[in-house]
C-alpha cells in the first residue's frame, strides 16, 4: 500500500464512520499521511481525528478509536495505535516498503511529481534581487512537478552573471520601453529576507551558491560563507550530495559482486522519509517554500547514511535477498535525493 492508496484507506473509514451514524461530519476531501512525529510509531501517522473532533463535537481520542477500528479490519494494514491526543500510527503488512520502492524505481527522481498537468496558471514576480530571482526560478520549478503551469518575470533584466553562474531565467522580460508586457492576472511576489550586503553569492558557484540561498527559510537570512563548499559533515549539502554518491557507488559496487537490486521488507526509518517525499513537494509548491524540500532532503541524507555499510556482503559472506532489498532501498534514496537536488537546480554526482 502505498502513501496515496493509505490516504484513500483512512478516507474510505472517515466515510464508513458517517455513513454508520457513529460520527457527524463532513468528510474531507483528502487525509494527510505522513512519517510518525516523535512519540509515534509505526509506518504512517495521521492527526484527522484531530482535524475531525471539533466539528464531531467529541474528544479527538474517540474519534481516533472509531476510525482505528475501522483501519484494522483493511487488508494490508497490520496494527493501527492511538497515541498522544488521538494520532493514529499505522503500521502496514510485510509488503509496505517493497511496494514503495518499486514505485519509486519505477519513477526514479520523478517520483512525487504530479500524475499530469493541474488547473493551475500560477505567475510569479520577483525584485531583481539575487536571493529572490534564484528562489522564484526554484518555486517555478517545484511548482511545475506538481501539475501546475507558471510564469516567471523579474523587476529589471537579470544580471548575465546569474543567468550564466546561477542558472536562472524568467519567461517574462522586460522590453526596451522598459515595461513588462503580460497579462493582467494577480501575480505572487516572492520577497525573501535578501542576501546580505556586500555578499557574493556568485563566487560559490551554482551548486553551492544555490544551496546557501535556498536552504533557509524564506524569512531567514542567508549565510553566505565558505562553509558551503567544504567537504565534510558540518555542510548539509556536502551530506546530501555525498550520501547521493554513496548510493550510486554501491551499486556499481553490487554489480562487480553479480548481484541487482530487488525490493523487498527492510524495516528502517529511511522508508518513511522517502513515502513523506510526495508530501514534502506539494507542501513546498503549496507553500511557496523550496526551503521545505532543501530541509527534507538533508533528513532523508542523514536517514540512509547508516543504512548504507549494510548494504554490501562482507568477507566471504554471499549476496542474499536481504542484500539485494537494502541495495533496491538505497537505491531509492538515491532517487530521491538526485530528483529533490535537480529541483533546486543543483547538481547530483555520482562520483564526489
Amino acid at each position: 500500500m502505498t502513501p496515496v492508496e493509505l490516504s484513500r484507506t483512512v478516507l474510505r473509514a472517515v466515510r464508513r464512520a458517517v455513513d454508520d451514524g457513529v460520527l457527524c461530519v463532513a468528510v474531507p476531501e483528502r487525509v494527510v499521511v505522513t512519517a510518525p512525529g516523535p512519540g509515534g510509531c509505526g509506518d504512517y501517522a495521521t492527526n484527522v481525528a484531530l482535524q475531525l473532533a471539533r466539528p464531531a463535537g467529541r474528544p479527538s481520542v474517540d474519534v481516533a478509536e472509531i476510525l482505528q477500528a475501522r483501519l484494522l479490519s483493511t487488508d494490508g494494514i497490520r496494527d493501527v495505535v492511538v497515541t498522544g491526543p488521538g494520532f493514529l500510527n499505522i503500521s502496514l503488512g510485510a509488503t509496505a516498503s517493497t511496494v514503495l520502492v518499486e514505485e519509486i524505481l519505477r519513477r526514479g527522481t520523478r517520483y512525487g511529481y504530479a500524475n499530469g498537468p493541474s488547473a493551475d496558471f500560477i505567475p510569479l514576480r520577483s525584485p531583481h534581487e539575487v536571493r529572490a530571482v534564484v528562489v522564484m526560478d526554484t518555486l517555478g520549478r517545484i511548482l511545475r512537478s506538481q501539475g501546475a503551469a507558471v510564469r516567471t518575470r523579474c523587476e529589471a533584466p537579470l544580471d548575465p552573471r546569474w543567468v550564466d553562474i546561477l542558472g536562472v531565467g524568467v519567461d517574462v522580460g522586460v522590453d526596451a520601453d522598459g515595461v513588462h508586457h503580460s497579462d493582467s492576472l494577480p501575480e505572487f511576489v516572492v520577497r525573501p529576507v535578501p542576501a546580505p550586503a556586500g555578499a557574493a553569492p556568485l563566487q560559490l558557484g551554482r551548486d553551492a551558491a544555490r544551496w546557501a540561498l535556498l536552504h533557509p527559510a524564506g524569512h531567514d537570512r542567508p549565510r553566505i560563507t565558505d562553509e558551503h563548499l567544504v567537504q565534510r559533515e558540518s555542510n548539509p549539502l556536502f551530506r546530501v550530495r555525498y550520501a547521493h554518491a554513496r548510493t550510486r557507488a554501491l551499486s556499481r559496487n553490487a554489480t562487480d559482486l553479480g548481484f541487482d537490486a530487488e525490493p523487498g521488507d527492510v524495516r528502517h526509518d529511511v522508508a518513511a522519509l522517502l513515502a513523506d517525499h510526495p508530501r514534502v513537494l506539494a507542501q513546498a509548491a503549496a507553500h511557496r517554500a523550496p526551503d521545505r524540500l532543501a530541509r527534507h532532503l538533508v533528513t532523508v541524507a542523514d536517514a540512509v547514511l547508516p543504512l548504507l555499510p549494510a548494504v554490501l556482503p562482507r568477507g566471504a559472506e554471499k549476496p542474499s535477498a536481504a542484500h539485494r532489498a537494502r541495495l533496491a532501498l538505497a537505491e531509492a534514496a538515491g532517487a530521491v535525493l538526485a530528483g529533490g537536488l535537480s529541483l533546486l537546480g543543483i547538481d547530483a554526482p555520482d562520483h564526489l
